[in-house]
């Protein structure tokens, strides 16, 4: 669903709540009291009392980055690793969203919510928030809100959404950042956090990860637990078979995000960011001003 989400002054967005703004709401009758330069005067003189306009006040608003750091990540086969793409993506939009007066914070989970960086504004903020990002993405110990060490192990998504639930309870922009390559159960969390908050999932992917070249005998090894298999690649059955699968694992990711509300940027190893979150944009764009039907599975 998309929403009006901005609450403090100083922003660009929206807010949900009227006030003295640019934008057209509605009209009521004239109080004492109200600025007369706010006098709608095309209805006023229709009727037999003034009227005043109301408008929707220029706000802020809390985004946060919603950060996959697990192992998973280390993988890319074109342009650059899934990892470094999530960083570059994590550095873009943070720049986009404090030049229009919000504030950005992060939390970075694998298994569990790792660490914690609170919503600031600023350029200086985001460098650092940026570099607390990186750091965590390449392994470094940072230390958690608990006290513990930055990890970087298995997926639980489901259980990070739920803990990010609990940690912010202001309506806020949340843009999770994952290639969730993760087990199930994650739907209903991210539904729960959709309700209070606007939700982009940002679907980090690479070409490989649909299909299987004929290169031999390879070894492939899953990055979080270490379990290998050794895989003849030169059967077309085994390479129709791996396609086959991963357009499934593909629809079912699409379906679970489409019906947790969120909006999906699905973004490749394969291009440059800044087109494809362009597209994304002007898509999100048209699907607030009505000319684009948003899709529900």
């Amino acid at each position: 669903m998309l929403r009006r989400l901005g609450f403090h002054p100083g922003g660009d967005e929206r807010s949900s709540t009227r006030g003295a703004g640019l934008e057209y709401s509605d009209v009521r009758e004239y109080q004492a009291g109200d600025d007369p330069r706010t006098i709608e005067w095309n209805i006023t003189a229709r009727s037999d009392r003034p009227y005043v306009r109301e408008s929707l006040p220029d706000r802020g608003l809390d985004a946060w980055l919603l950060v996959d750091i697990t192992r998973s990540l280390d993988w890319g086969t074109a342009r650059c690793l899934k990892r470094q793409l999530a960083l570059e993506f994590s550095a873009v939009v943070g720049q986009l969203l404090i030049g229009r007066g919000n504030r950005v914070g992060a939390l970075l989970f694998d298994d569990r919510v790792r660490s914690i960086i609170p919503p600031s504004a600023g350029r200086t903020a985001l460098l650092q928030l940026i570099a607390r990002i990186e750091r965590a993405t390449e392994g470094q110990q940072t230390p958690s809100p608990t006290g513990g060490e930055q990890g970087g192990g298995t997926t639980d998504l489901g259980r990070a959404l739920a803990e990010a639930g609990r940690l912010i309870r202001r309506p806020s922009m949340m843009v999770l950042i994952s290639d969730f390559m993760t087990p199930g159960g994650w739907r209903q969390p991210l539904s729960a956090l959709a309700i209070r908050h606007e939700v982009v999932a940002v679907w980090i992917t690479d070409p490989r990860e649909g299909e299987i070249p004929d290169v031999g005998v390879v070894t492939f090894e899953d990055p979080e637990s270490g379990e290998q298999i050794l895989v003849d690649t030169r059967s077309a059955h085994l390479r129709a078979r791996f396609q086959e699968a991963a357009a499934a694992q593909r629809g079912t990711i699409r379906a679970d995000l489409l019906r947790a509300r969120a909006a999906v940027a699905e973004i490749s190893t394969a291009a440059e960011l800044v087109p494809q979150l362009v597209g994304f944009i002007k898509q999100r764009e048209a699907q607030r001003s009505g000319r684009l039907p948003r899709v529900v599975a």
